[in-house]
């Protein structure tokens, strides 16, 4: 190497014309920025003669020549400067508040800033790469230089259209850039969108889910379709009744009677063929006695009771007796035959799988004395009695002999008067006849 020699790099304007913008000698220990102002404060030009650009700008992307000038000769030897500025991570911006079935859709702007050189953006779904297909993928690039900064901005859009099988599948995009390195790729965070499709089928529940409904029960049929977003409104058909009623996604039914068994049917307000269907049975459980209520019967007389049951389901009857223990007695019309001692509560029970129901009957037992009880009579009283049935049979004996002997003598009075009578008019007609003769015998005379 030649004893005295100096280093003075240059750079090329765009013109390519060359700026010196510094010098260092071997024989001297100082160094020489030339007034260049873009590189102002900003050179380093080592005793190794390494020359270092702090703050490093787009615009320093350019050839640099080092030039060695000796006693002798000159020497270059140029190199090209390559400034790399890795983009900001990218964004899904603008994203469509949901994506709908069978429809071209923007689905949003995948953006990545500051980037030097530009960068290239790519669409994933659920991690694979979309491609442009007509009328199903749509990809728009475009990228901006900022005039100042000379760094780029680029974005893409994308139309989409969707399937239900897009429900809940991940979209991410990915922006590429070269480094010092090499090619990099930095991603998105995920973005999963609201799928929106028609509702193709609709179920009717009933609520709250029991295995039984019994009388007096409170349901609530609630329609759904498998739609997204679900229907807000359907129609109601209730048995017999062709006309829907119009409701949101529920109707209620309070203290269901046995009546309320039947088909119940919902659908949709728009398509009424759309439709779906479940029966309800109410389920009962009636018991009656016979006789009911109170009863009064005599001590040891037999009483039949029956226990008749309706039932929508198989019950048992049980019959129970005051302070005894229970026995079953055949189902749905039971009867049975007691002879009361004392006072009894008789209780039928009915009972199923569903629910229970009790019916009582009272029955009060008491005592009528018979005439063969009239032992139980002291011997005073039992002689009183006597003297008085005595006394009562003479009456009615004198009674009866006065009226036959009042009927004998009037007989008898009756058939002297007769006779009598006849004696009489006899009596008269002989008078009548001597008057007669008397006055005959006065006209002779004279």
């Amino acid at each position: 190497m030649p004893t005295m020699f100096c280093v003075h790099p240059l750079v090329e304007k765009p013109d390519g014309s060359p700026v010196f913008i510094a010098f260092r000698s071997s024989t001297k220990k100082s160094v020489q920025y030339d007034d260049v102002p873009e590189y102002k404060d900003r050179l380093s030009l080592s005793e190794n003669y390494t020359l270092s650009i702090s703050n490093a700008r787009i615009s320093d992307e350019k050839r640099f020549v080092c030039m060695l000038v000796t006693e002798d000769n000159v020497f270059e030897a140029p190199t090209i400067v390559k400034v790399f500025k890795q983009p900001s991570k990218p964004e899904i911006v603008s994203k469509a508040p949901f994506l709908e079935t069978e429809q071209l859709k923007k689905l949003g702007d995948c953006i990545s800033k500051d980037s030097y050189p530009e960068g290239n953006i790519t669409w994933y779904r659920s991690g694979r790469v979309l491609q442009p297909l007509e009328g199903v993928v749509d990809i728009v690039f475009k990228k901006e230089m900022d005039p100042v900064t000379q760094l780029y901005t680029m974005t893409s859009s994308l139309e989409y259209k969707t399937t239900k099988a897009d429900i809940q599948m991940p979209f991410t995009c990915s922006v590429t850039y070269y480094g010092p390195s090499g090619q990099k790729t930095v991603y998105s965070e995920q973005a999963v969108f609201d799928i929106y499709y028609p509702t193709e089928q609709v179920t009717l529940q009933v609520l709250p889910p029991r295995s039984a409904i019994k009388e007096g029960d409170n349901i609530t049929l609630k329609c759904l379709g498998n739609g997204n977003p679900p229907p807000e409104e359907f129609f109601f058909y209730l048995p017999g009744q062709p006309e829907g009623i119009r409701s949101s996604n529920t109707y209620t039914l309070t203290d269901v009677r046995r009546n309320a068994t039947g088909d119940y049917r919902c659908s949709l307000t728009d398509k009424k063929s759309m439709i779906a269907s479940t029966t309800i049975t109410v389920h009962y459980l009636d018991l009656s006695l016979n006789p009911s209520g109170e009863v009064t019967k005599q001590i040891g007389d037999a009483l039949p009771v029956s226990c008749t049951i309706s039932a929508s389901r198989n019950a048992t009857v049980v019959w129970m007796k005051t302070e005894e223990s229970p026995y079953i007695n055949g189902k749905y019309y039971s009867k049975i035959i007691i002879s009361p001692e004392e006072n009894v509560t008789l209780t039928c029970t009915a009972e199923n799988q569903l629910e229970r129901t009790v019916n009582s009957l009272n029955v009060s037992a008491i005592s009528i004395p018979e005439h063969d009880e009239a032992d139980v009579i002291s011997d005073e009283n039992r002689e009183k009695v006597n003297d008085q049935a005595k006394l009562i049979v003479g009456i009615v004996v004198g009674l009866l002999l006065a009226a036959l002997v009042a009927g004998v003598v009037y007989w008898l009075y009756m058939k002297k008067s007769k006779t009598a009578s006849k004696h009489v008019n006899k009596d008269l007609g002989n008078l009548e006849e001597n008057k007669k003769l008397e006055e005959n015998n006065h006209k002779t005379e004279a």
